[in-house]
């Protein structure tokens, strides 16, 4: 009964997805952000990039968690309390805001479009929050229940965030499930040409090789953001840029320089032996080699 539910509102959110509103909107939507959200420290700080993951999904958890309890206040006759709840609920999902409009600014196609019906379903949450706040501080009736009915849709809002973070993996580390080898692997002649970014397949692992200054760096070519081919990046100054949203790893620790990614990249050990390039993954986490429960 569960799956067969599961899957129902699965197939809703693909269909409404797919209807020429939601389509329009989220041209619209990508317009105005693009100008709105630029590259540069203030959306490193929006994506998370200093904290090492995204920051959306903890300032939401503020947001939703005051407006939940001042329905429970409501419950037990705390009225007063209830309101004060709701208004620090309401201003705190400001940044919620900002720092979710940033991480979706960097995603297309199906994602971007359940990111929008997302976005109005959380907008129409906090707004009939922000209206019952509004009847209370007027002395009207109907607070508790515009307040209950807003957390209601904040319920369904943060379903469809689990489903873009699990169902999409928007937001996940993109080679979190990558292994790479732990023992050394040929990946191809010694033949790099300085400066000349080359991908390598290593046990079905694609790799960036670069040499600069005379060193070989090996990390995962697939950028952890969204996915990005480093090897079609620019490369300078001991970094590589992602060709797609612009974030910067430093190609000998891996560590990002500038977001709007949030995890580094993967490093690989490599060797030059016998005119061959070999290639090995020193760290390795459960998910990468073993399914979830595997004896």
């Amino acid at each position: 009964m569960r799956t067969r539910l599961s899957t129902r509102a699965d197939d809703a959110i693909e269909q409404l997805a797919d209807t020429p509103a939601v389509r329009t909107a989220t041209e619209q939507a990508a317009s105005v952000v693009s100008k709105v959200i630029k590259p540069g420290a203030v959306k490193d700080a929006l994506s998370g990039t200093p904290v090492g993951h995204p920051v959306h999904p903890v300032l939401v958890q503020a947001t939703i968690g005051m407006l939940l309890s001042a329905n429970v206040l409501d419950l037990v006759g705390e009225r007063r309390a209830a309101r004060r709840l709701l208004g620090l609920g309401v201003l705190s999902a400001a940044p919620s805001v900002a720092a979710g409009w940033s991480d979706w600014s960097d995603t297309m196609g199906k994602e971007a479009r359940v990111g929008v019906i997302h976005a109005v379903t959380n907008a129409t949450g906090v707004s009939l929050c922000a209206a019952s706040y509004v009847r209370r501080l007027r002395g009207r009736r109907g607070g508790p229940a515009l307040a209950a009915l807003g957390s209601t849709m904040l319920g369904l809002g943060g379903w469809l965030g689990g489903h873009l973070s699990y169902a999409y993996g928007v937001g996940v580390d993109t080679t979190a499930f990558q292994a790479g080898p732990s023992d050394w692997t040929d990946v191809g002649p010694a033949t790099l040409t300085e400066g000349t970014p080359l991908q390598v397949d290593a046990d079905g692992v694609p790799v960036l090789l670069i040499k600069q200054r005379g060193r070989v760096y090996a990390l995962a070519d697939r950028c952890t953001h969204r996915g990005g081919p480093l090897s079609e990046g620019t490369f300078s100054e001991g970094c590589v840029e992602c060709p797609w949203h612009g974030s910067t790893f430093d190609l000998a620790s891996g560590d990002v320089v500038r977001g709007p990614a949030t995890r580094p990249q993967p490093r690989f050990a490599v060797r030059e032996r016998d005119g061959r390039f070999e290639v090995r993954r020193d760290e390795t986490r459960a998910l990468r080699t073993n399914p979830v429960g595997a004896g």
